[in-house]
């Protein structure tokens, strides 16, 4: 579904991916592992399209998407849930759900909404609350199905953990195995490693922008490396 290759981008002179490459198939979910500025996040920004590139290529679903605007993305299919949520605070829970719909031109959203209240209870109770006067919990599941309100084939969570409670992060990443039940593609990003690779069925690790390690799930929680930089052994 994705293919990434040789994929360069950075902040003016500083290059933050150095030639990155990764896979992702139809109906997987792939962690990205790293530290804080490997460039794990950047990786994202470039494959959803509101980050430039200077060198490499993306490709969607066999489709090159070098020089197409983010906002065309999302209606080819990919969406992203921002790292720190980026939810509107002065609008509606609901009325968020509606924005994460704007590209779409199809037929009543009532069915996704209804759907979107159905994966996240809480939030069908806050429907009418203001997003920034809901928990961090909460404004990471609405972030999520914001996302999800545009239909999207590829999900790009970045850091859907930060902040939250042990308890809570079981609830996000429970919701992201289901949602990959439904056929969703996902490529997580998550510095909690161990949860990451829990619910993902590849890995990559990042360092420093640029892949270092890389193999199935079970594979990459064995390895040694893995182990003693991110698993705490």
């Amino acid at each position: 579904m994705l293919s990434v290759e040789d994929l360069r981008s950075g902040y003016g002179r500083i290059e933050a991916l150095h030639g990155v490459s990764i896979d992702v198939a139809a109906g997987e979910i792939v962690s990205l592992l790293g530290a804080n500025g490997a460039g794990k996040t950047t990786l994202l920004r470039a494959i959803s399209g509101v980050q430039p590139i200077s060198g490499g290529r993306i490709r969607f679903e066999g489709r090159e998407l070098d020089g197409l605007p983010a906002h065309r993305r999302v209606a080819l299919g990919i969406a992203q849930v921002p790292e720190g949520r980026q939810v509107f605070a002065p609008l509606s829970v609901e009325d968020n759900l509606k924005l994460g719909a704007w590209t779409r031109r199809d037929a009543s959203l009532a069915a996704e909404l209804a759907m979107m209240y159905e994966l996240f209870p809480l939030l069908a109770a806050r429907r009418h609350a203001s997003a920034g006067m809901l928990s961090g919990g909460e404004q990471q599941m609405l972030a999520i199905s914001r996302a999800l309100m545009a239909k999207p084939r590829l999900l790009l969570l970045d850091e859907p953990s930060m902040g939250l409670a042990p308890m809570l992060v079981e609830q996000i990443l429970d919701t992201v195995r289901r949602l990959k039940q439904t056929g969703l593609t996902v490529l997580l990003v998550e510095q909690n490693a161990r949860a990451a690779l829990a619910v993902a069925d590849r890995g990559y690790v990042v360092e420093t922008g640029r892949i270092v390690a890389s193999g199935r799930a079970v594979e990459l929680l064995a390895n040694e490396r893995v182990q003693a930089a991110y698993l705490g052994v």
